[in-house]
């Protein structure tokens, strides 16, 4: 069992940067990846970036050289920097876990990210 808990969200004019943490508890050892996701009213939830301890660090298109993914040497945190906010960056963010026992992930309850022109 693992618990993910974001952090970090708010309110932020286009331009403007904002930095999310995801905590981590509970089987953190069983952590293959963590992902951040975000979901737009009306939209389908979405990945942003993806740390793995094997793979390395992932992003998607759209966020690449304005976010970007990091973690703590304890693999029980992870962040997320996102510099030149977009008004199309609003969305609620999601942290994911994946572990190695196939098939079995976490959610977090999301943090509101809102970014205004």
């Amino acid at each position: 069992q693992v618990e993910l808990v974001e952090s970090g969200g708010g309110l932020v004019q286009s331009g403007g940067s904002l930095k999310l943490s995801c905590s981590a508890s509970g089987d953190i050892a069983k952590i293959r990846k963590m992902s951040w996701y975000r979901q737009a009213p009306g939209n389908p939830r979405k990945l942003v970036a993806t740390i793995a301890k094997r793979e390395g660090i992932g992003y998607v298109d759209f966020v690449k050289g304005r976010f970007t993914i990091s973690r703590n040497n304890a693999w029980d945190t992870i962040y997320l920097q996102m510099n030149s906010l977009e008004v199309e960056d609003t969305a609620l963010y999601y942290c994911n876990a994946v572990l190695y026992d196939v098939g079995i992930y976490y959610w977090g309850l999301g943090t509101q990210v809102t970014v205004s022109s």
